[in-house]
């Protein structure tokens, strides 16, 4: 039995090694396997008034080898990131009530001829577009036995932060998404034109189209602004087409085999919706245009998502180890000892009835991607 006590406590020792486990940890666990060891030297027979004693057999080692020590945490699955920060405008806002701020989207007036002794007529000033946007509380609270924390030898909930700071990202990217995908930017992106949409699939005559309606957009006074095509965003199902035009020396739709001049950066947003292959795709600017499509609020001091415990409500007053025993710190509830934690974010944007989240709808443009 010794030998069987031995070699379970060198197998834990060096798993807890290779799960880069103190020296401490490893101390313990050797000194938990030398107190069983002489407990089983004190045993010895069992007298018929005596009550029956837990003998450790061959299966239960069978056991313990399978179950006990060849236990292990498998990695968990890879999400897919969208990165959306290229499309937003980041702002910061003082508290949660709406801001104001002021776009200018037209220049002033052209000169005029004035003739010998002539007089300069009065010209005129584009007012400010007024915009605002506000930002909101994002909050999910969770709570673990304290039990599942101690009993916790493989550290499964130890990555449990990582987690949920995860989960605030992916909230925060679909929210992002939602920019452009919801009901009302597309209906007024679709209402403006053939300069703001289409409904063809994603293909290199497709995208020079769309980089040609950014190259005639203009002001509100009708005169030509600097508006390029420099992002596609699109489903995750498009990534291959987006590739495959990327990197073609030539035009594959086209009989002539013309040179292939054609180029963007390309953002997967898998959270997109959409049939192959009426699959939709989104072209947007660049920050160097000038031009603010969306924008991404956050309160002032808080740039990315925070998480919270609880303070436990236990207070240690004596015990069987003497007074003054320190109180575990990851004790909970004093009635239930659940160990609650919460993590939470502000964010917000731009909200209006008619643009949907567009805070300018120079910046966009949508495909439907329905027709061939």
């Amino acid at each position: 039995m010794r030998k069987i006590l031995y070699t379970l406590s060198e197998i834990r020792k060096n798993q807890l090694r290779d799960l880069g486990a103190n020296d401490k940890a490893v101390a313990e666990i050797g000194e938990k396997f030398t107190w069983i060891d002489r407990q089983i030297d004190g045993i010895g027979v069992q007298r018929s008034n005596e009550r029956l004693a837990e003998v450790m057999t061959s299966a239960d080692f069978t056991y313990a080898i399978q179950e006990f020590v060849q236990r292990k945490a498998l990695p968990g699955y890879q999400r897919k990131r969208f990165n959306f920060d290229p499309l937003v405008m980041m702002d910061t806002v003082p508290n949660f009530l709406p801001v104001t701020r002021y776009q200018n989207r037209c220049g002033v007036d052209d000169l005029e001829f004035v003739g010998e002794k002539g007089q300069a007529r009065p010209g005129s000033v584009q007012d400010g577009t007024k915009k605002q946007w506000q930002v909101w509380r994002w909050e999910k609270q969770y709570d673990f036995s304290y039990e599942a924390l101690k009993n916790d030898d493989i550290g499964y909930f130890e990555d449990v932060a990582s987690k949920m700071g995860e989960s605030a990202r992916r909230t925060l990217e679909k929210y992002v998404s939602r920019f452009y995908t919801n009901a009302t930017t597309i209906a007024r992106l679709v209402a403006l034109g053939a300069l703001y949409s289409t409904t063809g699939r994603l293909t290199t005559a497709r995208v020079s189209t769309a980089r040609m309606a950014y190259n005639q957009r203009t002001d509100v006074c009708s005169e030509p602004i600097n508006a390029e095509l420099v992002y596609i965003v699109g489903h995750s199902g498009l990534k291959d087409t987006a590739m495959q035009i990327l990197n073609s020396t030539q035009v594959a739709e086209l009989a002539t085999n013309a040179v292939n001049v054609v180029s963007f950066t390309w953002i997967e947003d898998p959270y997109i919706t959409g049939t192959a292959p009426n699959l939709p795709w989104y072209a947007f600017t660049g920050e160097q245009s000038g031009i603010v499509p969306y924008v991404l609020a956050r309160l002032q001091g808080m740039p990315g998502p925070m998480i919270v415990r609880k303070r436990s409500d236990i207070e240690a007053v004596t015990s069987m180890l003497g007074a003054g025993r320190p109180v575990d710190p990851i004790l909970g509830d004093f009635d239930s000892g659940n160990v609650v934690l919460k993590v939470m974010d502000v964010w917000g944007t731009h909200v209006d009835g008619t643009n949907g989240n567009m805070v300018d709808e120079r910046g966009s443009y949508y495909s439907s991607g329905t027709a061939p």
